[in-house]
């Protein structure tokens, strides 16, 4: 019998979908109180669901400790009884927060396809406690698609109670949480749930184990005993006010504010949603890891905005994270002042729409206008993305979006080449129906008003996915004179390669070992347009256990040639030399490192690494270990210590990070939180401890304390402050 071809191979992994498992949801007109209690009469009627799949240790058996869940539905709400049975009473909590850690912890997680499509759900997560979490989901596909957001909170009612051998969790969910098509007879569903007594997570739709359990790709359906009426999304008015006094010490300034401004979401129709945005507060009552940079290259942070979160697939998951990423929002809202520091840039206002025109096309629309400072020489721009993305097949897509950041009038201090930057692109993401096949392909261009002709840039990634297979292959381009205002690009005008090749090992008859696996990947970074076109390559080899208690060791080797474009100092000494441009270093180093398993009341993490690096040698211990007394307290500190040796007259440096954090939750409305972090590259040391109560639905307050010290000679203050900051969620 020929082979298929490849073409054919995709098309059959992109066809309609089918379902293992259905559940038929009946309509029910009688009072349902939430209480973890099956005695309402309703549930004597509904239909019941059990027979759930393992996904780990192994996906062909049944689980353990089995699942049973009920639904109903009335004209306003969504109801769930889920009974998940137990081994003992000894369960694992890491605390009591909202979207509390689920990693190695015990939960059941409902997840909503409500558009059908395989590319966007809801999910909501609760444990024997009844604790709450909500997040939106979204196909990860290649080039690092964010998959998960939990910046999102929806109104809903959980309670939990334990019985002899199980615990119930009883589950209502308004249907104006939700967007979905009026009138839907039926929707994509799974439920899955961590069982940590027995070891293993269990789905309701069978999961491979190589596949990421709740992928979209994988879910069963539900069935409306009649069709569903409208979505209803109230309109929303979210008001802060946030004050604030401090005192700058390195100017000797003292500082006190006092904002407030408000958010609006207006829903248009089923499926779109408006957000607007005045005097916006992004006052940050979490802080950034701080982090040690021995790369030549910008440190990439996480977005933690709630305004750009939301919905942030739609927006940000374009092109090739690290390498070639169009947009990210981290780029609005800070700017270069005349000397060029980077300093804050206020952002007046915002509007984003986002949301499904159809079963199939999304849209989303951001523009952001900032505040100009003549006095710094900070332009005012407004920056704007305009994005279209459309389904084919059963869960591939392809997209374009507009990216415009524009001074919003004639400036003396603003060269001609700097008064706008637009960048506009095509993309094509595959995402076959089992998950195996995925993929991207990507042209973007790039205007400014100075004519350029490299101002293309364009990637193509495919890999595929078995039970002992992953393989994939990437390429990208950027050109010279492509350019990205609101991007990150940690270089400009370049090719790179990425071969990547893991292979997986699944041990039988073992009860310690999960599986075992060899990877390989391997970059290769050309420069066309330099006089020397190679700019290096990494190769980097290794080996995991993983155990079935969710311990792992690895042992790794890194294998580098890197060419210096330009004067380097990877240890960032004050007055040092630095290692000299135009020369290739060659370096070759080993990692050790062992993980305890989370669920563990004292969790211990070490890793050792040891080789050359660049023209010496490099030795570094990183450790952090946790300790929990669950559910109310926990504790961590991390230290990472780097040894680094380089030949005189380059410099030679121990470099340390120290970040011990404590946390408190005195219930599931309010907790208590401090992070220190310490690091001698940067001579800082840094303090936040914050209070958080929620006092009403997705109202909070925070008292936030931040202190920040230099470390010259001796520990010097620079800032110190403390900020009240209440917001109220009012629905109309």
């Amino acid at each position: 019998m020929e082979k298929f071809p490849l073409i054919l191979t995709l098309i059959l992994a992109i066809s309609s979908f089918s379902y293992s498992q259905e559940l038929t949801i009946k309509y029910t007109e009688e009072k349902i109180k939430i209480d973890g209690s099956p005695n309402d009469e309703a549930w004597e009627n509904a239909e019941s669901s059990s027979d759930f799949w393992q996904w780990r240790p192994t996906d062909s058996l049944r689980a353990i400790k089995q699942t049973e869940f009920k639904a109903l539905f009335d004209n306003e709400n969504l109801y769930f009884l889920v009974k998940a049975y137990t081994k003992e009473k000894k369960f694992t909590v890491y605390n009591l927060e909202r979207d509390f850690e689920t990693k190695s912890a015990d939960y059941v997680q409902l997840i909503f396809d409500t558009f059908n499509d395989a590319s966007n759900a809801f999910k909501f997560q609760t444990n024997h406690l009844g604790l709450k979490g909500d997040m939106l989901l979204s196909s990860i596909v290649s080039f690092g698609g964010r998959g998960m957001n939990s910046s999102w909170d929806a109104i809903w009612e959980v309670e939990s109670k334990l019985y002899e051998d199980s615990y119930i969790a009883e589950i209502k969910i308004p249907f104006d949480q939700l967007y979905f098509i009026n009138g839907a007879k039926s929707w994509r569903f799974n439920i899955y749930r961590s069982d940590t007594q027995s070891l293993e997570h269990s789905s309701w739709a069978k999961t491979p184990q190589q596949q990421r359990i709740g992928d979209l790709a994988f879910m069963g359906k539900i069935n409306f005993e009649k069709p569903l009426g409208e979505s209803k999304k109230p309109i929303s008015f979210i008001p802060y006010i946030n004050s604030s006094i401090g005192k700058n010490f390195i100017k000797e300034k003292s500082i006190n504010k006092f904002d407030y401004g408000l958010d609006v979401k207006i829903p248009i129709g089923n499926s779109i949603n408006i957000d607007l945005t005045v005097n916006p507060d992004f006052s940050q009552v979490e802080v950034d890891d701080q982090l040690v940079n021995l790369t030549q290259f910008e440190l990439r942070l996480p977005e933690r905005r709630q305004f750009f979160t939301q919905n942030s697939d739609l927006f940000t998951d374009f092109g090739q994270e690290r390498d070639a990423e169009p947009f990210f929002s981290r780029r609005i809202g800070i700017s270069k002042d005349s000397e060029g520091n980077t300093v804050e840039n206020k952002i007046i206002s915002g509007v984003r729409l986002s949301g499904k025109i159809n079963d199939k096309l999304r849209i989303g629309l951001l523009n952001v206008l900032t505040e100009e400072d003549k006095a710094k020489g900070i332009p005012q721009n407004n920056s704007t993305l305009f994005t279209l993305r459309n389904k084919v097949f059963a869960r591939s897509n392809y997209s374009f979006f507009f990216i415009n950041r524009e001074n919003t009038k004639n400036y003396d201090f603003v060269d001609n080449q700097n008064t706008y930057n637009r960048v506009f692109g095509f993309e094509y993401n595959l995402a076959s129906k089992n998950g195996e096949w995925k993929g991207r392909t990507f042209v973007h261009k790039s205007l400014t008003p100075e004519k350029n002709d490299k101002n293309t840039s364009f990637g193509l990634k495919l890999s595929k996915n078995t039970r002992k297979h992953y393989v994939s292959m990437g390429g990208s381009y950027v050109g010279d004179d492509f350019r990205s205002d609101l991007g990150y690009y940690r270089r400009y005008g370049f090719v790179k390669f990425t071969p990547f090749y893991q292979y997986r090992i699944y041990p039988k008859n073992n009860d310690k070992i999960l599986n075992y696996e060899l990877q390989h990947y391997a970059a290769y970074v050309f420069r066309p347009n330099k006089d020397e076109k190679f700019e290096g390559r990494w190769n980097i080899s290794s080996f995991q256990i993983k155990y079935r208690n969710q311990s792992t060791f690895e042992i790794k080797q890194n294998i580098k040639r890197d060419y210096l474009y330009n004067d380097f100092d990877p240890t960032r000494t004050e007055g040092s030399t630095p290692l000299p441009a135009n020369n290739f270093y060659s370096y070759t180093d080993y990692e050790i490192a062992f993980s305890s398993p989370d669920k563990n009341l004292f969790k211990f993490a070490a890793g050792i690494e040891y080789g050359d690096f660049f023209n010496g040698t490099k030795f570094s211990f990183k450790t952090g270990f946790k300790y929990r007394i669950q559910p109310y307290f926990n504790m961590s500190l991390r230290i990472d210590y780097d040894s680094i040796k380089l030949p005189n007259p380059y410099p030679s440096r121990n470099i340390w990070l120290i970040s011990p954090k404590f946390q408190y939750t005195f219930n599931k409305k309010s907790s208590w939180a401090t992070y220190i972090q310490y690091t001698n590259q940067s001579k800082n040391l840094g303090i936040n401890s914050r209070f958080k109560w929620r006092f009403a639905p997705l109202s909070d307050l925070y008292i936030v304390y931040n202190d920040n010290y230099i470390n010259t000679d001796s520990l010097e203050a620079q800032y110190r402050s403390i900020n009240l900051k209440f917001t109220y969620w009012i629905n109309m």
